[in-house]
C-alpha cells in the first residue's frame, strides 16, 4: 500500500501529464508524427551537484579506451565541442530515466523521482567505473533527440528477417534489411522463401519516381522496383535520384555524413541485372542471398556506415552452399557476396562430412542449431520451448530472434570487479537498462508486435578468459547461475512494476569488440591475440585526432590498402593474461562456450572458434560432440594472412615498453568526431 504522501504525489504528477504527449506515445505513432516538432516528454535529470564531481576527471580507461571512445561514442555538443565521457554517461543514464519515467506517466503508474535519483546515480556510478556499460549503440543514441523522435530501432543491435512469406509480400524482407541496416542494425536473413515465386518481367510506366532524401526515401524506391518484379506494382521509367544530399554532406539528425546517391543507383541496377536474367524462373537461395548482399553493400558503401548480415540456408541446398565459392564465383564474390556470413541450420544428428569439410578451408558455413534455440533456454535443462516461434538469429549469432523482431544487449566486465559477488550485484543496472530499452516502439508495426511481446534482452559479458584467470573457473561459472537467477529475479519486480510482459530471454554472450576496448577487456568470449601487442586503429585522412595523436608520439602512417586512410599504432598490454588465443586448442574454446551456454545464455553464446589446420580436420567430430550443448558457432582457420598493418601484430615485452615509453598520455583531446556513425554491435568479427 502507498503512504498518504506518496499517493498525493502520485496523483499530481499524474494531472500534469494527463493529456501529454510523450515519446512512447511518439514511437507507436512515429509516422504520424515525422519531421515535425519533437513531442513533449517528461525529462528526467541527474541532480547537478552529483554531476558536477566528474566534469574534471577522466575514468581509468583502457589501453586504448580514450581514443576510440573519441573516435566512435562522443556526440557534438551545442557549443560545437565534442561530450567528454562523464556527458556521455549523463546523457546515457538520463535517457533511460526518462524513458522509464515516460512509461510511468503515459500508463498512470507510479514514480518516486527521489529513488529515481538513487538508482540513477548508483548507474553513472557503474558506467563510469566501467563495470558494465550499454553498447557502443548505446553510447552514441541512448538519450538523444533523434531517440525521443524517431523511437527505439536505433537503440538495438539486432534484428533477423524471414524470407518465408515472400509469396505475399516480396519486398517487406529485403526492405527491412535496408531500413534496419541503415540504422546501423544487424540483420540475419533466411532463404525460406526458395522457390516460393515465379519472377516476373517488370510492366514499366511512364512515370517519373523522385527519391526522397531519406532513409524511407531510399526503401520505397527499393520496395517500387521488387514489387514490379513480383506483379505488385510497375517500374517507374524513369528514376530521379536528384534530392539525394551529395556525398560528405551531414546527416544532422542521426549523424555522421552521407553517401551520395552513388551506392542506391548501384544498388537498383545491379538488382535488375540479377532478377532480369531470372525472368520466368523460380526464386531461388542465390536469388535471395545476391539481394540481401546488394542491399547491405549499398548500406556500407562510402565507410561511413557500419552494419552486418548473417544469411542461413540449408546444408543440402548446393547453390546456397557455393554461393561464396571463389572458384565458381569469384566476380560476384567480390562484388557484394562478401557482405553476409553464410551459416546453416544443422540439426541434431545430421551427417557433418561435407559442410565441415567446406568449413575447414575458410571457416564457412557457420552454423546454428536452431532446434536447440526453440527447444531450451539454457542448456544442459528440461526444454521449456519458449522460442518456438524463432526462426532464426542475429549476425553474430547471440540472440535466438522471432521474424522481424530487434533485441538490445548490454555490456558487463566481471574482471572489473573486485569480487564475483561484486559483479553480480552490477547486473540489476545493466539488466535495467536493457529493460529499459524494450519500453521504447520502434516505427515498425511488425517489429513491435513481437518485440513488445517478448521484450527479449541480452546481459552480457566480457573478458570472461581474463575473469577466468582472476576468479578461477569454477568460481566464475556458479557467479553465472547465482547472476542468472538474480536477473530472473530483477525481471519479475521490474515487468510487474512497469506492468509489461516477462522478458523471454534475458541472458547472451555477444562478441564486443569496440566497447570492450573502452574498458580494457577481451571481448566476450574470446582469448586475446597476446599479452603484449600493436593494436593498428584506421582513421579518415583529415581526421581531428591525427595530429593530436603524433603529437603524444604515436607512430601514424599511410594505410598500404586504402586510400585517404591513415594507421596509428597504440602498444598494448592485456592484464589478467593466460594464454594467447594460437595456444589455446580448438576443444578448449568449444568447450568455454558450451559451460557458458549451460550455465549463463537462455539466448545463444557468440563464439568464433580458431582452429589449427591439423584440427580443422576434426571439425566433423567437434560438431558432432557439442551439438546437444551449443546453439550456435562459427569457426576460423589460423594462417599466416601476411598483411601489413593487421589489426593486431604480436610484439615482445622490451618491444612494448619501449613504444610505450615514447609515448604521452593523452588528459583531453580538444578536437574529435564521429567516424562511424552506425554501430549496431561492436564486433569487428562481423562488421561489414
Amino acid at each position: 500500500m502507498l503512504s498518504q504522501n506518496e499517493q498525493a504525489k502520485v496523483n499530481n504528477d499524474m494531472t500534469d501529464v494527463r493529456e501529454q504527449r510523450t515519446m512512447i506515445d511518439y514511437g507507436v505513432n512515429a509516422s504520424k508524427y515525422q519531421d515535425k516538432t519533437a513531442p513533449q516528454s517528461v525529462f528526467f535529470t541527474l541532480h547537478e551537484s552529483f554531476t558536477n564531481q566528474y566534469k574534471s576527471k577522466q575514468p581509468k580507461w583502457g589501453p586504448i579506451g580514450y581514443v576510440t571512445y573519441k573516435r566512435s561514442y562522443a556526440r557534438s555538443i551545442a557549443d560545437g565541442d565534442m561530450e567528454e565521457y562523464w556527458q556521455t554517461v549523463k546523457r546515457v543514464v538520463e535517457g533511460v530515466f526518462t524513458i522509464q519515467k515516460n512509461h510511468c506517466m503515459v500508463n498512470q503508474l507510479p514514480w518516486f523521482e527521489e529513488k529515481a535519483q538513487k538508482s540513477a546515480q548508483r548507474m553513472f556510478e557503474l558506467m563510469w567505473e566501467f563495470k558494465f556499460t550499454p553498447p557502443g549503440r548505446g553510447l552514441w543514441m541512448m538519450g538523444t533527440d533523434y531517440m525521443y523522435r524517431r523511437g527505439g530501432a536505433a537503440l538495438n543491435n539486432c534484428a533477423f528477417c524471414s524470407t518465408e512469406h515472400i509469396h505475399i509480400n516480396f519486398a517487406e524482407p529485403f526492405c527491412f534489411l535496408m531500413d534496419m541496416s541503415m540504422l546501423g542494425v544487424g540483420v540475419g536473413g533466411d532463404t525460406k522463401g526458395t522457390g516460393k515465386i515465379t519472377i516476373q518481367k517488370p510492366e514499366i510506366e511512364d512515370k517519373l519516381f523522385v527519391v526522397e532524401d531519406s532513409r524511407e526515401g531510399w526503401i520505397e524506391l527499393l520496395r517500387t522496383v521488387l514489387n514490379a518484379y513480383s506483379s505488385e506494382g510497375k517500374m517507374p521509367a524513369k528514376i530521379s535520384y536528384d534530392q539525394v544530399r551529395p556525398m560528405g554532406a551531414p546527416i544532422k539528425s542521426f549523424g555522421g555524413v552521407a553517401s551520395g546517391p552513388g551506392p542506391l543507383i548501384e544498388m537498383v541496377d545491379s538488382i535488375k541485372d540479377i532478377l532480369d536474367q531470372r525472368i520466368g524462373q523460380k526464386i531461388t537461395s542465390g536469388d535471395i542471398v545476391d539481394v540481401f548482399n546488394l542491399v547491405g553493400r549499398c548500406v556500407v558503401s562510402g565507410g561511413v556506415r557500419r552494419t552486418a548480415e548473417i544469411m542461413f540456408g540449408e546444408h543440402d541446398d548446393k547453390e546456397f552452399m557455393s554461393l561464396k565459392d571463389p572458384e565458381q564465383h569469384r566476380e560476384a564474390l567480390m562484388h557484394h557476396r562478401w557482405a553476409s556470413n553464410n551459416s546453416v541450420f544443422a540439426h541434431v544428428g545430421m551427417d557433418y562430412t561435407d559442410v565441415a569439410e567446406r568449413t575447414a578451408k575458410n571457416g564457412e558455413p557457420g552454423y546454428m542449431w536452431l532446434d536447440n534455440a526453440q527447444k531450451f533456454s539454457r542448456m544442459g535443462r528440461k526444454p521449456d520451448y519458449k522460442d518456438i516461434r524463432a526462426m532464426g538469429g542475429n549476425p553474430c549469432l547471440e540472440q535466438t530472434l522471432e521474424p522481424y523482431e530487434l533485441c538490445c544487449l548490454v555490456e558487463t566486465y566481471p574482471s572489473n570487479h573486485d569480487t564475483t559477488e561484486e559483479w553480480v550485484e552490477t547486473l540489476k543496472y545493466a539488466y535495467l537498462y536493457a529493460k529499459t530499452v524494450t519500453l521504447v516502439p520502434t516505427h515498425n508495426k511488425l517489429t513491435n508486435a513481437v518485440m513488445l511481446r517478448n521484450r527479449r534482452i541480452g546481459c552480457s559479458m566480457s573478458g570472461i578468459t581474463q575473469a577466468f584467470t582472476k576468479f578461477g573457473r569454477r568460481q566464475v561459472l556458479d557467479a553465472c547461475n547465482k547472476g542468472y537467477e538474480k536477473i530472473q529475479h530483477y525481471d519479475k519486480v521490474y515487468s510487474e512494476w512497469l506492468c509489461v510482459p516477462r522478458s523471454i530471454k534475458t541472458t547472451s554472450i555477444k562478441p564486443s569488440g569496440t566497447v570492450s576496448l573502452l574498458a580494457g577487456v577481451t571481448p566476450g568470449i574470446h582469448y586475446p591475440v597476446a599479452q603484449y601487442y600493436i593494436r593498428n586503429i584506421r582513421f579518415q585522412e583529415g581526421s581531428k585526432l591525427l595530429d593530436q595523436l603524433r603529437a603524444a608520439g604515436y607512430k601514424c602512417e599511410k594505410d598500404k590498402y586504402s586510400l585517404n586512410t591513415w594507421v596509428v599504432s597504440f602498444p598494448v598490454k592485456e592484464e589478467y593474461f593466460d594464454r594467447s588465443v594460437d595456444k589455446v586448442p580448438m576443444w578448449e574454446q568449444l568447450e568455454n562456450a558450451a559451460q557458458i551456454q549451460e550455465h549463463w545464455a537462455d539466448n545463444q553464446v557468440s563464439v568464433t572458434v580458431t582452429f589449427s589446420e591439423e584440427e580443422g580436420k576434426n571439425i566433423k567430430e567437434a560438431l558432432e560432440l557439442y551439438e546437444s550443448r551449443l546453439k550456435g558457432v562459427s569457426f576460423l582457420p589460423r594462417k599466416d594472412h601476411g598483411y601489413e598493418q593487421a589489426p593486431y601484430i604480436p610484439i615482445s615485452k622490451e618491444v612494448y615498453e619501449e613504444l610505450s615509453g615514447n609515448v604521452k598520455p593523452i588528459e583531453a583531446f580538444t578536437e574529435a568526431e564521429h567516424e562511424v556513425t552506425d554501430k549496431y554491435c561492436d564486433s569487428d568479427k562481423c562488421m561489414l
